[in-house]
């Protein structure tokens, strides 16, 4: 009888650079794990789960998070739109129409919460003279200083604004008749000490200024009416006194 020898086949193992290279692909896989879509969350079937719906839906996906990114830098420029329409052309300050629209807000408060809050109105003179001798470069430098000074030296809580032309406001929260009339005093002091220096040409300005407290009953055009009233008030008293 003749007994035939089995030959046994040895499994090749995998070279070293073969099994370093299956470890880096698993490891690959296991770092960018591919995203979960929340099928039951849809309402999508088992059966019907298929590679083609699963990529619909992936791309789906990444459009809404486009569009959502998208939205936000959106809101972001309309924020930004919405400041520079609120910011005078020239000075570092509200213009008139974030002035009139804070104005309501302040007299809204004083009837609400019974919170006394003040005007100080504020007109430069001659701003037409110092451009025609100088220049409206000169007139633009002296009506930015004014602004500067006007801003160091209130509250950041308070408001302040170019009305239009040579016209400032402040509004003062927290404040009644007295003391909004010893602040603008004070703002009219530090504005006589701090003439504006253009091209070494000192340049002083005068100005009229008046101050009152807001009431529950007022509305912004009144309030700008007093406060045009005040001002002009102090324009006669001073003549009256020189």
């Amino acid at each position: 009888m003749k007994v035939e020898r089995s030959s046994s086949v040895t499994a090749t193992r995998p070279s070293g650079a073969a099994r370093t290279e299956r470890r880096a692909r698993a490891a690959g896989r296991a770092e960018k794990p591919e995203p979960a879509v929340p099928a039951a969350v849809l309402d999508i079937p088992e059966a019907e789960f298929t590679p083609r719906v699963h990529d619909a839906i992936m791309g789906l996906m990444s459009e809404l998070d486009n569009l959502r990114h998208e939205l936000a830098k959106t809101r972001l420029r309309l924020d930004e739109v919405e400041k520079a329409a609120d910011q005078d052309y020239l000075l570092p300050m509200r213009n008139r129409r974030a002035f009139v629209r804070e104005l309501t807000r302040y007299i809204a408060f004083t009837g609400r919460y019974n919170t006394p809050a003040a005007l100080i109105y504020f007109d430069m003179n001659q701003l037409k003279k110092i451009n025609d001798t100088h220049g409206h470069a000169a007139g633009d430098a002296v009506l930015t200083h004014f602004s500067e000074v006007l801003l160091a030296h209130v509250r950041d809580s308070d408001c302040v604004a170019r009305l239009g032309g040579d016209e400032f406001a402040i509004l003062l929260s927290h404040a009644d008749e007295i003391q909004a009339l010893k602040k603008a005093d004070l703002l009219a002091e530090a504005l006589s000490e701090s003439p504006t220096v253009w091209n070494g040409i000192t340049i002083p300005v005068s100005f009229s200024y008046g101050a009152f407290q807001l009431k529950p009953d007022d509305n912004a055009e009144i309030a700008m009416a007093r406060a045009d009233e005040a001002m002009y008030a102090q324009k006669r008293a001073k003549r009256t006194a020189e």
